[in-house]
């Protein structure tokens, strides 16, 4: 345990950044992929599970916790971490994406955000303030900025207007995270980048944000609904203008390939449903690429999704039985599901890290790329 927030950089191989985040919590390796705990818990897993796969780190909604059981319910039953039994770091995010996405009749205004829960129809405002008023009731050792994530495709001027609201809320986030003694307490607030997807206006965003003292900064607005290229590309062109000496997190990414390909830009820090959500409609992730559990032709076969594998899930399994359970709507299919695609997901940014240490993250990078594009291993027999 650590009194104080922290980042370090271990090793370099190109762009690939190797490092560790020190938290009150705890020590975070990095890369790090962060499992989602919307409503305080990853779904179909334990907490335990979710650590023995080698997770230093999970996230957290503010928009949900706010709805439900409420952030002021969260702080007197002793914080999130009690809350979840999750003793080990947590990153909330400042719910203004949910809020975006899923509250009705939301009103935008230079104040923050007025919305209509989607859970009961509630009325609430979201302001800067706000959002870090809940996030130190939920007690999380990283915490987000308020921030307005426009949809793509959007033109110059709305791109630009909301990139700069961001960083009006920026400047509001911080001095309310400083009064309320983030810092003191070894706390973390992260700045978010914004700009969509244009060049320019994501470099003014990254260097605004850098001149504010946060602890990290984050890459926001992207994977939303873009082509891969554009994304990568507006990591191309933002990455460099950045804090070298702090964490750089690109939020709500993604598939393995994502994330494979932001390292080699210069990313520290991931987080996405997608591992989770997948495992729960029946897709497994593995070293051979993405395995369709649904698929017929699974229903007669003995081997397991991954014999080499490390996680029971993967390994001791047949794929007709998880197959089975698929078609049969079984929990234990979803439960199954989530721990080989966490465990792979892990796997991944273990595999990553050494490499990085080892210099030679292009030709792991090279040599995973490989592997998927092989396809299914039930292929090759």
């Amino acid at each position: 345990m650590t009194d104080r927030f922290a980042f370090r950089l271990l090793a370099r191989d190109g762009a690939a950044r190797r490092g560790e985040i020190r938290t009150p919590h705890g020590t975070v390796q990095t890369p790090a992929f962060m499992p989602v705990g919307t409503q305080g818990t990853v779904k179909a897993m334990y907490p335990e599970q979710v650590r023995a796969l080698g997770s230093d780190v999970v996230l957290g909604n503010t928009y949900h916790l706010m709805l439900r059981p409420t952030a002021e319910r969260v702080a007197r039953l002793g914080g999130l971490h009690k809350f979840m039994n999750w003793p080990h770091t947590i990153l909330t995010d400042s719910g203004g994406f949910q809020v975006m996405s899923l509250a009705q009749l939301r009103k935008l205004t230079e104040n923050g955000v007025t919305f209509q829960s989607h859970v009961d129809g509630s009325r609430h405002e979201m302001t800067p303030e706000r959002s870090v008023e809940i996030q130190q009731l939920l007690g999380s050792d990283i915490q987000m900025q308020l921030d307005e994530c426009i949809a793509l495709p959007a033109a110059r001027d709305d791109v630009e207007r909301a990139m700069r609201l961001s960083l009006r809320w920026a400047e509001r986030s911080r001095r309310k995270f400083e009064e309320m003694g983030g810092p003191e307490r070894g706390q973390a607030l992260y700045g978010i980048v914004q700009g969509g997807d244009v060049p320019d206006l994501r470099v003014i965003s990254a260097t605004e944000l850098g001149a504010m003292p946060f602890e990290g900064y984050s890459v926001g607005g992207l994977a939303v609904g873009e082509p891969q290229d554009v994304m990568l590309r507006m990591l191309e062109e933002t990455t460099p203008a950045m804090p070298e000496d702090k964490p750089r997190y690109l939020m709500g990414v993604g598939t393995p390939e994502d994330i494979l390909e932001s390292v080699a830009r210069g990313i520290d820090q991931f987080d996405c449903v997608m591992p989770t959500r997948a495992g729960r409609h029946g897709l497994a992730y593995t070293r051979f690429g993405k395995v369709n559990l649904k698929n017929a032709r699974h229903a007669e076969d003995h081997r397991p999704l991954d014999e080499e594998a490390e996680c029971p899930a993967a390994r001791d399994y047949s794929r007709a039985y998880l197959h089975h359970l698929v078609k049969a709507g079984e929990g234990l299919a979803a439960m199954l599901l989530t721990w080989n695609n966490l465990a792979y997901y892990q796997s991944l940014m273990k595999g990553i890290r050494e490499a990085i240490e080892a210099g030679r993250f292009e030709d792991f990078r090279n040599e995973t790329r490989e592997n998927w594009a092989r396809g299914d291993i039930s292929k090759l027999a």
